[in-house]
């Protein structure tokens, strides 16, 4: 099963993607004494796993600045799409799948630098002898331990720029997507300050639809970047990193629990190692933890991890 004629400019796309951005982290990292490499990790599903397809995984450890940042691309095809990607198809259960996408998380190592995500993917399903059905799905969002309002700002313009030819539905939609998505139901919390979230897209035609996903992913160092040269320098001590330990716990129960990349990586049979490239490298947990009241923390809940019209 081919997904479609436009699968070929979609993987070079992707391809490239993960290298412009990986190679952006590694130029900060190489700005200054201490910076890690990017490592890059290539690999291949054999006929006869469950899964068959190829993929790399590009990843920075230990960094001056990232403590930890993963990147990776996969191309996979399966006999049967995963429960996690047929509730809203449901026409399409147990039909085989391709599937292509870069996602990445980044873990900075300064408490002040938000964690950030990043997704973009193209799914094409069929049944035999049926024309493949290809939808599309994407987004960014922005997770800070101390925040600042300039830094949201920027992070949701952008995304709204990179939309913008698209509809004027289409940052509103997705913004509003994204704070139902990433929140953390069995704690009634958002993850972080949200941006865009968009799955199971295709209502613009299948070129139009890889176009916007195209420019979300090319909006992403811009919506970034920024807000890591910014704050890697500010200087920070214990209170600072404990608190980011704690909030990063949060940040993997949402993606164990609740993601659904996650689970159609596990589901399908995907890499494991590839799909838990987005669990930071520490976190901590507390009993019950009380931000003190009128604190920097305190804030943070206060303000930042409520679902708001940033732009």
């Amino acid at each position: 099963m081919s997904a479609a004629p436009q699968a070929s400019a979609m993987r070079e796309y992707l391809l490239g993607l993960q290298a412009r951005i990986m190679g952006a982290l590694q130029a900060i990292e190489d700005d200054g004494e201490g910076g890690a490499r990017v490592l890059v990790d290539p690999w291949r599903k054999g006929a006869d796993e469950l899964l068959q397809g190829d993929g790399i995984t590009q990843i920075i450890e230990g960094g001056r600045v990232f403590e930890r940042a993963g990147c990776g691309f996969s191309h996979v095809r399966g006999p049967r799409l995963p429960p996690s990607a047929t509730q809203h198809r449901p026409e399409l259960a147990g039909a085989p799948f391709e599937a292509m996408g870069v996602s990445l998380v980044f873990h900075p190592r300064n408490p002040y630098v938000p964690t950030v995500h990043m997704n973009v993917r193209m799914i094409a399903a069929g049944h035999p002898r049926q024309e493949p059905v290809c939808w599309f799905g994407g987004g960014m969002d922005l997770t800070p331990y101390y925040g600042f309002d300039a830094d949201v700002v920027h992070f949701h313009q952008t995304c709204k720029t990179a939309l913008a030819p698209f509809g004027d539905d289409k940052y509103p939609r997705f913004k509003r997507w994204c704070d139902e998505y990433f929140r953390l139901k069995h704690r009634g919390e958002q993850r972080g300050v949200g941006g865009v979230f968009f799955d199971d897209f295709s209502e613009l035609g299948l070129a139009r639809s890889m176009a916007m996903t195209q420019a979300v992913g090319d909006a992403f160092l811009p919506a970034y970047l920024p807000i890591v040269e910014k704050h890697q320098g500010a200087p920070y001590g214990e209170r600072e990193r404990d608190f980011q330990l704690y909030r990063r716990g949060r940040y993997v129960e949402f993606n164990l629990v609740w993601d659904r990349g996650t689970h159609f990586g596990l589901q399908s049979g995907g890499r494991t190692e590839s799909i838990l490239l987005s669990m930071p490298p520490l976190a901590s947990w507390a009993y019950q933890r009380t931000p003190e009241e009128g604190s920097p923390e305190a804030r943070l809940a206060e303000h930042f991890l409520v679902p708001r019209d940033w732009v």
